[in-house]
């Protein structure tokens, strides 16, 4: 499956192409390589947001 373009406006579809993706993504994975899929990319937009909050000040 290919990765869902979103509308200008994020409607309720593009959250639910965005659900699917994600299922699509995870489907088959274990539970421990779901959780690692995920802390890893959790633990990455944390970063982003704390290199944002850096450049802020």
């Amino acid at each position: 499956m290919e990765k869902p373009i979103l509308s200008p406006n994020f409607t309720i579809e593009d959250i639910h192409k965005l659900r699917e993706y994600n299922y699509y993504l995870t489907k088959d994975m274990t539970p421990d390589k779901r959780r690692n899929f995920y802390n890893e990319r959790g633990w990455a937009f944390q970063r982003e947001i704390e290199a944002g909050r850096l450049q802020k000040v």
